[in-house]
């Protein structure tokens, strides 16, 4: 398996990418260090890198403690974070690629959650990890951006292949639904995705990873061209103009309170 979840914290995930050839490894989002060690161990593995999408301490809180413990091993971050990301030895910017054994990695740069978020795509492995800015169901909240940037953003993850698997970094996607069907309701798609969510969790199992096209199909940020979505949030906000950063910037303030 090149890609290995592994569960953090309450609701987060970190993420082992593997190259099979050399037994090489990255941890994308590390905020607990022993829980990925262990894992490494286990597996037989040889840790060489930390891929941090963003500076917040639920996705960078074990960067310190993997430093200490792994020699030379490279912590990657965005440069453009402004030296938040802990223990950062090789900063980023948006183009860039990163090698984990044979494996290539494209940074893109997706600010807004944080002003230097960035995620990374291993086109080989069909493997999109978008930290905090692409949810399954769902977006991030907008801290450090405006909402037209975080359109800008998601549409650039929105670009890639159907089929590239979507690895995010929390638990988020029940309620993503749930706040999805409000606001879309006769999404056939999202109907079943939401039934099968539920009954994943029911089990305690993961709802990750997703795909792009499913996330076309369902996740309402990337659906703000729904006549279904518009015609309802008209019904409650019917000075709401159809310009689809208009759209987006509605549905993240109406799914902040939900």
């Amino acid at each position: 398996m090149s890609v290995i979840p592994i569960p953090q914290l309450a609701d987060n995930y970190a993420y082992l990418v593997v190259d099979d050839a050399s037994q090489q490894a990255a941890v994308v989002d590390c905020a607990e260090a022993d829980t990925v060690l262990n894992e490494v161990k286990r597996r037989g593995l040889r840790l060489v890198a930390v891929l941090s999408t963003h500076w917040h301490g639920d996705h960078t809180g074990g960067n310190a403690a993997l430093a200490a413990m792994v020699a030379g091993i490279k912590i990657y971050g965005a440069r453009a974070e402004g030296g938040r990301i802990p223990a950062l030895t090789d900063p980023v910017e948006d183009g860039d690629t990163i090698r984990i054994g044979s494996l290539a990695a494209q940074v893109l740069g997706i600010p807004a959650h944080t002003s230097g978020h960035v995620a990374y795509y291993f086109a080989s492995l069909k493997a999109l990890f978008s930290g905090d800015t692409l949810f399954i169901a769902g977006c991030g909240r907008v801290f450090e951006g405006q909402a037209a940037t975080m359109v800008a953003s998601l549409r650039k993850l929105a670009a890639l292949p159907e089929d590239t698997q979507v690895y995010c970094g929390h638990e988020y996607t029940e309620n993503n639904l749930r706040f999805a069907l409000t606001v879309e309701p006769n999404n056939a798609a999202l109907k079943k995705k939401y039934e099968w969510a539920v009954a994943r969790r029911r089990e305690n199992k993961p709802t990750i990873p997703s795909t792009i096209g499913e996330e076309k199909q369902t996740n309402p940020f990337l659906r703000t061209d729904s006549d279904e979505i518009r015609a309802i949030l008209k019904r409650s906000y019917p000075e709401l103009s159809e310009d689809p950063v208009a759209v987006f910037a509605k549905l993240r303030e109406m799914k902040d309170r939900f």
